[in-house]
């Protein structure tokens, strides 16, 4: 996959959002180019390398979600972490954009929801179940060297983030992503939250205590 720059971190406050939109549909598009089998091949290796954190292998509970499109794919990580018995939390979206949360009981158990997310079908346990999670595994669309984690640009997961800071928990934040999407820069705004490690089909990279 190329390596899309998403440029430059602006110091007018003013036209960071501007560089979040070129950044973001630099990126879409080159996921856009990968094919299915380079998709699916991506997403058997990153299930394998996300288990290469030990927080991931030793969590009771994890708060993930289920892919979509062209992101990469969660599918068998959520299959392989329930199977060795670990509560896997999944987000449910709500009308104001705010997360709440269900447990992953099964692909089968999952239910179209809005924007064509897929989401589980049981009970909701409330948008601070999060904080139930040693590890929180996100969406997104690049990473700089600082954690500075480029997602879509809904604001669901910057609730989140706040969430658990405003609640003093620390778990594990990893952001999943494609190789090549772990960038030089990416444009940040005051609000963005820095994540503590990436996971690509190629590896693990820490920010904070160099990659492993």
């Amino acid at each position: 996959m190329t390596n899309p720059e998403p440029g430059g971190a602006p110091q007018d406050p003013g036209a960071q959002p501007v560089a979040k939109a070129a950044a973001r549909a630099a990126l879409l598009a080159a996921r856009s180019a990968l094919s299915p089998g380079a998709r699916a091949e991506a997403a058997a290796a990153l299930a394998a390398r996300a288990l290469e954190l030990p927080e991931v292998a030793a969590a009771g509970t994890v708060a993930a979600y289920v892919s979509v499109g062209r992101e990469p794919g969660t599918h068998a990580l959520l299959d392989i972490l329930r199977a060795r018995g670990v509560r896997v939390i999944l987000p449910v979206l709500m009308s104001d954009n705010d997360l709440d949360w269900a447990v992953y009981e099964g692909a089968e158990r999952l239910a179209r929801g809005p924007r064509g997310l897929r989401e589980p079908a049981g009970v909701r346990l409330g948008p601070r179940a999060v904080l139930d999670a040693s590890v929180v595994l996100l969406p997104g669309l690049a990473v700089d060297g600082h954690g500075r984690r480029l997602g879509r640009g809904g604001g669901s997961y910057d609730r989140v983030l706040a969430r658990l800071a405003d609640a003093d928990a620390h778990p594990v934040l990893a952001v999943l992503l494609y190789d090549g999407e772990v960038v030089e820069r990416v444009p940040a705004e005051r609000h963005d939250r820095p994540v503590d490690a990436a996971v690509t089909p190629g590896g693990v990279h820490r920010f904070g205590g160099g990659a492993a």
